[in-house]
């Protein structure tokens, strides 16, 4: 696994309560342990994570045990966190952000097994940065479909002329991502992911749907576009899932996606030599793209 450096109870500078509580009992997963995973890939997970509203997945007792969604914090927040006031349909609501490894390890300390950050940074909630798809298979798919269905959305984005990268979910699908220039609000990037959604759908319609009825996924994907709504999430690359073997979510070049490369096929134990043996990021130009969703490309799609 990661570095076996397991005395003392503090990592980069925070200190954990009861740092020996299993939280993935399969592989005897500690608090301390988990928090060690993540300084360990700081360099990698960090530019996913900070600087945005998140939303967590915590799991103080592991991950077969009362797991829970938490939006708003009520606790005090600790110096190594802050928080970001967002208006909602009831007031504002205060959701919490991170600027470090300190931040971090600090969700570790709450019991923090996944991490799901907003598509907006924090200076700018009304303008996303990021475009979100996510192949969910419904039961009885087959993986190879849900790899068809990313590479059909990946062709049908590259035409329009928007780069587009891919990740593993650490779940059951795949991400396709799209890194956005900050120009346009949540309702626009949201229609336009509907369209783009509908589009593949439409090329294989016994595979992918675009609608989320449960009663016709069976044997089909759900082509999930809901993420870009205003307030929705989806798990942060390199961030693990409350699921069985530690699962992380892992960014992976087009060139690596194969039927053989499975949604759960990272994980706590074995990321960190995937990322030692890299020879390059397979999302390295992420953070540097400027593209926007143009008049030409809604027209294409047929969007007035």
């Amino acid at each position: 696994m990661f570095g076996n450096r397991l005395s003392g109870v503090k990592v980069a500078g925070v200190s954990l309560s009861n740092p020996d509580r299993i939280l993935y009992p399969e592989q005897g997963v500690t608090k301390r342990q988990l928090a060690l995973f993540y300084e360990e890939i700081a360099d990698w997970i960090l530019p996913y994570v900070v600087d945005r509203p998140l939303t967590l997945v915590r799991c103080p007792r592991g991950h077969q045990k009362n797991c829970f969604y938490q939006k708003h914090l009520d606790e005090a927040l600790p110096d190594t966190m802050r928080g970001i006031p967002i208006e909602e349909k009831e007031g504002k609501g205060i959701y919490v952000a991170i600027d470090d490894l300190a931040g971090l390890i600090s969700l570790v300390q709450l019991g923090v097994l996944e991490i799901h950050p907003w598509g907006a940074r924090a200076d700018k909630v009304e303008q996303p940065d990021m475009m979100v798809f996510d192949l969910d298979p419904g039961p009885d798919t087959e993986w190879s479909a849900v790899v068809r269905g990313a590479r059909l959305m990946h062709e049908r984005l590259d035409k329009l002329g928007l780069e587009n990268f891919v990740k593993t979910t650490g779940g059951k699908g795949l991400h396709v991502v799209v890194p956005l220039t900050r120009r346009t609000g949540w309702d626009e990037v949201k229609t336009f992911s509907k369209a783009m959604a509908e589009e593949v759908a439409k090329a294989d319609p016994k595979r992918y749907i675009a609608t989320m009825s449960k009663a016709k996924r069976k044997g089909r994907i759900f082509v999930d576009y809901v993420r870009n709504s205003r307030g929705a999430t989806s798990v942060a690359a390199y961030s693990t899932r409350a699921r069985k073997n530690a699962p992380v979510s892992t960014p992976l070049g087009w060139d690596e996606l194969s039927d053989t490369v499975r949604s759960d096929a990272y994980s706590i134990e074995n990321l960190s030599k995937r990322l030692n043996l890299l020879k390059k990021d397979p999302w390295q130009n992420f953070r540097k793209i400027r593209q926007s969703i143009t008049k030409s490309m809604r027209k294409e799609l047929g969007i007035k």
